[in-house]
């Protein structure tokens, strides 16, 4: 009989893919975007975890989401270390969510409040997806603007308490089997999985929209000095004058 982790994981398959293929993402990672448009990116993200922090601490205890509550993942100290750095300490007084960030943020307070079981779903699109395909958009973000290795700007990415990504992900999977509740709960699970990626894929559609090209035709990008100070350019690795720069392989 498979497992209620490969259910998951198959039954949402096109949905995960049509985020892989956002055009946001795919013009951050392929060099063609300005630093700016990772800080938002990042501003979105803290809307986002903000509220899944926040049902986490709600639902600590509950039967069905609560083993699913791990400290370790936690990532809204990391996310506003980011955002102090990206866009300097009066950050607060600036960001600001989409209306599909606020959409997708309210879904997830709604499903923390009265549905546990939907809410895990979300919990496990976010980290798990962060925890894996976050480490391409960290390294792209090290390479093309200059950040140090895990440092400040991408911290978010860096989990610093999970020395066994592989192991941890095991680990998930057994609590995802261990659902209590039968084909239907799971089911219902399964959609909200789909929904959180569509939500998610909103999200990126905003972004795009506001962001269609930002990077200078030179190649060049701009990276943030220290906290709050001037950015300075520099030209990400193997980008060349005059030349787009090339798409990860």
């Amino acid at each position: 009989m498979e497992s209620f982790s490969t259910l998951l994981r198959t039954a949402s398959r096109e949905q995960h893919e049509e985020v892989r293929g956002s055009t946001f993402i795919g013009d951050l990672l392929g060099r063609k975007l300005g630093i700016d448009a990772f800080a938002r990116y990042t501003e979105q993200l803290w809307f986002v975890y903000g509220a899944l922090e926040s049902g986490a601490r709600r639902l600590v205890a509950d039967p069905v989401a609560g083993p699913f509550v791990r400290p370790e993942l936690f990532r809204m100290a990391a996310l506003e270390r980011d955002l102090e750095y990206l866009r300097g300490p009066g950050w607060r007084r600036t960001v600001s969510a989409l209306p599909a960030t606020l959409e997708y943020a309210e879904r997830i307070t709604a499903c923390a409040r009265s549905r546990p079981a939907d809410y895990v779903a979300h919990h496990y699109t976010r980290y798990l997806g962060d925890l894996s395909g976050g480490q391409i958009i960290r390294d792209t973000a090290e390479r093309n603007w200059g950040f140090a290795k895990k440092g400040d700007g991408v911290r978010f990415y860096v989990f610093e308490e999970i020395p066994n990504p592989a192991a941890f992900k095991r680990t998930y999977a057994e609590l995802l089997d261990a659902v209590p509740g039968g084909e239907l709960e799971r089911q219902r699970i399964v959609a909200e999985c789909k929904r959180a990626y569509g939500l998610n894929n909103a999200m990126f559609e905003a972004l795009g929209e506001e962001f269609p090209l930002t990077a200078t035709r030179s190649g060049q990008v701009s990276v943030p000095d220290g906290p709050g100070r001037r950015p300075r350019s520099i030209r990400p690795a193997g980008a060349r004058s005059g030349s787009g720069s090339p798409s990860p392989g």
